[in-house]
């Protein structure tokens, strides 16, 4: 089934869908760019562009192959413009009312053969494919932030998802250069099962006043050798989207211990969400 892929349509064009409809191009698949508007899809190609040449001039990339890399992305308006795919890869926000929707939708939209993945991190690819008549060919497809840069996809298969499907995934992930892991379709599933009640932890110590940002961070990246501090990270991921994955684990495990912290919600609705608002832990430049 992987060779019968050749055009990947990608929704959601911004930092995670551009980032996998640019490796998804350099790896030779044609590749169509949806977002709400073509303007929008235009806009996230043109980060892209922003991107690579960026690379160019690094001399890590030809001006020709970047230009060829280019020309393999189509944008295309909203989900009707994604009807040619093989396989259509969701990025959108980490919402599980908008993902069920969106699921909907793309299952009227895509051919029959079609597989429908999900670049969620923590919501239910049971769930997710529920919404649709093809369950069998939904899949996750987690990829990691900065995608042309991280080398983990994990593979999420739902209760329902075909071993043909799986394998198909797999197979384009592995083709797009990167390392692909198998995890059961678990709240958080395993990096954000981890990782995110640790970056949460941070967040309350924070609240409780036992350290500094700063200091939690510095602590952390020369106590365990991260390369970046737990609140620099959840400014870097978003801190919406670190709450959004909270509230999925504890509504998910009903455990106490995945609580959001009560700091994490408060700077969500101040709107204080990290480098892409301009404020988070720290304080940006907003270009």
């Amino acid at each position: 089934m992987s060779s019968s892929i050749r055009k990947i349509g990608v929704l959601g064009a911004g930092q995670m869908g551009g980032g996998i409809a640019q490796v998804a191009a350099q790896s030779g698949y044609e590749v169509l760019l949806a977002d709400v508007s073509r303007e929008a899809s235009e806009k996230g190609k043109a980060k892209i562009a922003s991107q690579l040449k960026k690379l160019v001039e690094k001399g890590k990339m030809s001006e020709d192959d970047s230009q060829s890399l280019l020309g393999r992305i189509q944008p295309v308006e909203g989900i009707p413009g994604l009807a040619a795919a093989d396989l259509v890869i969701e990025a959108v926000t980490e919402n599980p009312d908008l993902k069920f929707k969106i699921f909907r939708e793309l299952d009227q939209a895509c051919a029959p053969h079609a597989i429908l993945a999900t670049n969620t991190s923590s919501i239910s690819i049971t769930r997710i494919a529920a919404q649709t008549r093809r369950p069998e060919k939904v899949a996750g497809m987690h990829f990691m932030n900065p995608v042309p840069v991280m080398k983990l996809v994990e593979g999420i298969r739902g209760l329902q998802t075909s071993d043909e499907v799986f394998a198909a995934v797999r197979a384009v992930s592995e083709k797009m250069g990167k390392t692909f892991v198998a995890v059961k379709d678990i709240p958080g599933f395993a990096v954000n099962r981890i990782l995110m009640p640790m970056i949460n932890e941070a967040v309350q110590a924070l609240y409780e006043g036992i350290a500094t940002v700063e200091d939690i961070d510095t602590s952390m990246k020369l106590g365990t050798n991260q390369p970046m501090g737990p609140l620099t990270l959840a400014d870097f991921i978003g801190l919406d989207t670190c709450l959004a994955i909270m509230e999925v684990l504890h509504e998910g495990l009903g455990d106490t211990k995945y609580r959001p912290s009560p700091l994490l919600k408060q700077y969500v609705s101040a709107g204080w969400l990290g480098r892409k608002s301009g404020r988070g832990f720290y304080r940006y430049d907003v270009q």
